[in-house]
């Protein structure tokens, strides 16, 4: 929408968002209100939770965020939320900014590859519930490998209510489907062993 194409830095974005404040929260609204829109369109057709992607996010500090970001968030969350269904909130590179996040009220708050999930339970509260976090080039590696990674982000995990196994991204194109056909099969019986083990 601003950078033209895809990004690291976000410069076209971050002049913006620095060199005009009446655009950039002109801009939050309308964002906030198609997408709020959009949303509403998805539960109507059917979906039970959404989640929202901050894919850029994560290239800001704290400051930047809570005074760029955080508001329009929250809004678009609580819309959300308001229309019945969970909310999931997800962005790239966003350890730093976990504890902030919270404040959006989202139900669910998505880890990426780079936060062991002791540690982000500690970032945004026990009682939250979260999401995560293999990273999607493990799909691309060994089975071995693979399938330990799995295994240990279970094991981190215990067995605890409120984690939702994932990717902590979203899967590379070159990701081959029978890899992600091995997880979901790992991690049913991972589950399905600890149960036999409880018994």
């Amino acid at each position: 929408m601003i950078e033209g194409g895809s990004s690291r830095n976000y410069i076209e974005t971050k002049k913006l968002m620095y060199g005009n404040s009446g655009a950039w929260s002109l801009l939050m609204d309308k964002l906030t209100t198609v997408l709020a829109d959009f949303v509403q369109q998805q539960i109507e057709g059917g979906a039970q939770v959404i989640q929202v992607f901050d894919s850029w996010a994560g290239a800001l500090g704290i400051e930047d965020y809570r005074q760029y970001c955080l508001p329009a968030t929250t809004e678009l969350v609580q819309r959300i939320r308001s229309l019945g269904v969970p909310v999931i909130y997800f962005g790239v590179n966003t350890t730093s900014l976990l504890p902030s996040m919270i404040e959006t009220s989202a139900d669910i708050i998505d880890l990426d590859w780079r936060v062991p999930l002791t540690q982000g339970w500690k970032a945004v509260g026990e009682s939250r519930a979260i999401q995560g976090n293999l990273d999607p080039i493990a799909l691309l590696g060994p089975n071995k490998v693979l399938r330990s990674k799995v295994e240990d982000i279970l094991t981190s995990a215990n067995g605890r209510p409120g984690h939702i196994f994932n990717v902590g991204h979203g899967i590379v194109p070159e990701t081959r489907v029978e890899k992600v056909i091995d997880v979901v099969k790992w991690v049913k019986r991972f589950h399905s062993n600890k149960e036999k083990v409880i018994r």
